[in-house]
C-alpha cells in the first residue's frame, strides 16, 4: 500500500494508475494541539472531473490553496498536462504573481522537499480591454484584453444581470429596447441599446434616464466589445488562464463581472460538450482526433457572488449547468467562498470533495452538512475545532472514500500576491 493518501480517486483508477496524475495538496495532520505533526502526503485525483468546494474564514488560505491546485495541474507530466487547462476567475487580482517563483519561502519549501518555480510561460492573464493599459503602466504583467459582446445575452439575461425584477418598469423598458435592437442589428453595442431606449415614446422620462445612466456606467468599465473571449484560441492545454476582474467592484461592475463569468462558463460548457462527442467518435474509430478542447478546471474566487443562495444572477444558470452536468463532458469546478451558507445549495450538495479551513459561524457549518452523509455530521465540527492554529490547516472531506482528514497545505512554488498589506516597506 502506498504511504500517500489519495482523495477523489475511484478504486478501479487507484488499482490501474496508482498515484499517476495526482495533485500534491499537503500533508496529513496527526494529533492535536502542540502534539500535532505532519505525516503522509495527501494527493488529489486529476484524472476525472470533480466539484471541489473550498471554504474558510478570511485569511485562512482559500485563495492560496486555489493557487496550489493550479500549480499542480500546470506541472503535470506532459501526457496528462496536455489534456487539461485551468481557468481562474480572479476577484482580488492576485494570481498574476504565479508567473514568478516563491523566493521568499525558500527555506520552508526546502523543508517540504520543494523548490521555487515561476510559471511565466504557462500563466496567461486577461483583463478588460480598457484596463490593460493601466496594468501595464503599473508594471503588472498582463497578456490579453477581454470583452463581453452585448449581443450574446438575451433580454431576460440583461434584466437578471442588473438585478431587475421582471415586473419592474426598468426591466420592461430594458427588455423592449434589447428585443428591438436584436431584430434590427445582429451584433449590437451598448450605445444601440441606449438609442433604442431614448426613441421609445412609451417610456417615461425617469425610466429613460435611469436606464441610460445604468448602461452608461456599466459601459464605462471597458468590458463590452466585439472581441469577446475566444476560449478555443486562448485556453490551450497545460495553461493557467487568469481572468482578473478585481477592478470591477461597484454595483454596476458586479453586473458586468457576472456577465463575463456567464459568458466564459457557457462557452466552456459548449466547447467541452462538443469535444466529448468528438472523443467518443475517435474512440470507436469514426474520426481521427488531431486536437481537442482540453478538460477544464474552473476555479472561482468569491463564488457566492456568482452563484448565490438567495437570488439569481446572470451567471447562476450557466454555473449550475456545470454543477449538475459538467462532469460528463469533463469540467471540474472549484468554488471558493468565505460564506458557504451564502452559496447556492446545489453547489454545496453536489460537491464530491470539500476543503474547509477554520469556520466559526454556525450557519456556515450547517451549510457544509449538505455535502455529508449522516455518519459524518458529528465529525465535521470536531475536526474543524481541533485543527491546530496553523495557517493553511484545513479538513478535507472525500465523499469517494467517505473519510475526513486534517491537512496542512503545502507551500506554494509560485509567488502568492494575496497577503494582507502591511504599513512598512
Amino acid at each position: 500500500m502506498p504511504n500517500e493518501i489519495i482523495v477523489g480517486r475511484l478504486k478501479e483508477d487507484l488499482a490501474k494508475f496508482g498515484t499517476e496524475a495526482t495533485a500534491f495538496l499537503g500533508k496529513h495532520i496527526v494529533g492535536r494541539g502542540e502534539e500535532a505533526y505532519l505525516a503522509n502526503k495527501i494527493l488529489m485525483d486529476l484524472l476525472r472531473p470533480h466539484l471541489l468546494l473550498i471554504c474558510g474564514k478570511r485569511g485562512t488560505g482559500k485563495s492560496y490553496f486555489g493557487g496550489v491546485i493550479a500549480e499542480e495541474i500546470a506541472l503535470l507530466p506532459e501526457k496528462h498536462r496536455n489534456n487539461l487547462t485551468v481557468v481562474m476567475i480572479d476577484t482580488m487580482g492576485i494570481y498574476w504573481s504565479m508567473k514568478l517563483p516563491n523566493e521568499e519561502q525558500v527555506v520552508l519549501l526546502d523543508e517540504w522537499g520543494l523548490k521555487p518555480i515561476g510559471l511565466k510561460d504557462r500563466v496567461k492573464v486577461y483583463v478588460p480591454y480598457q484596463q490593460k493599459k493601466d496594468y501595464e503602466a503599473a508594471g503588472i504583467p498582463v497578456d490579453y484584453g477581454i470583452s463581453v459582446p452585448p449581443h450574446v445575452f438575451s433580454a431576460d439575461e440583461w434584466s437578471i444581470a442588473f438585478n431587475l425584477p421582471p415586473t419592474n418598469p426598468l426591466s420592461i423598458g430594458l427588455q423592449k429596447a434589447i428585443n428591438k435592437v436584436k431584430r434590427n442589428k445582429e451584433n449590437f453595442e451598448i450605445n444601440d441599446i441606449i438609442s433604442a431606449i431614448k426613441d421609445d415614446v412609451s417610456l417615461d422620462t425617469h425610466t429613460k434616464s435611469s436606464l441610460e445612466s445604468m448602461l452608461t456606467v456599466a459601459d464605462s468599465w471597458g468590458v463590452f466589445g466585439e472581441e469577446g473571449v475566444k476560449t478555443d484560441e486562448v485556453m490551450k492545454a497545460g495553461m493557467i488562464n487568469v481572468f482578473d476582474v478585481s477592478r470591477l467592484r461597484s454595483t454596476e461592475a458586479w453586473s458586468v463581472r457576472n456577465l463575463l463569468v456567464a459568458l466564459i462558463s457557457k462557452d466552456i460548457y459548449y466547447k467541452r460538450v462538443l469535444a466529448r462527442k468528438q472523443e467518443e467518435l475517435a474512440r470507436v474509430g469514426e474520426i481521427k482526433l488531431k486536437e481537442r478542447f482540453p478538460m477544464v478546471w474552473l476555479i472561482i474566487d468569491e463564488a457566492h457572488n456568482f452563484v448565490p443562495s438567495n437570488f439569481e444572477t446572470v451567471s447562476t444558470a450557466p454555473l449550475l449547468t456545470i454543477v449538475k452536468q459538467g462532469r460528463e463532458p469533463g469540467i471540474s469546478l472549484v468554488p471558493m467562498t468565505q460564506m458557504p451558507n451564502k452559496i447556492h445549495p446545489e453547489v454545496v450538495s453536489q460537491a464530491d470533495m470539500v476543503i474547509s479551513h477554520r469556520l466559526t459561524s454556525k450557519s456556515d457549518l450547517e451549510a457544509l452538512h449538505a455535502t455529508m452523509q449522516t455518519y459524518m455530521m458529528e465529525d465535521v465540527w470536531k475536526y474543524i475545532q481541533t485543527l491546530p492554529k496553523w495557517r493553511g490547516a484545513s479538513i478535507i472531506l472525500d465523499d469517494n472514500s467517505e473519510r475526513i482528514f486534517q491537512m496542512q497545505t503545502r507551500p506554494r512554488l509560485t509567488w502568492h500576491a494575496g497577503e494582507s498589506a502591511i504599513a512598512v516597506k
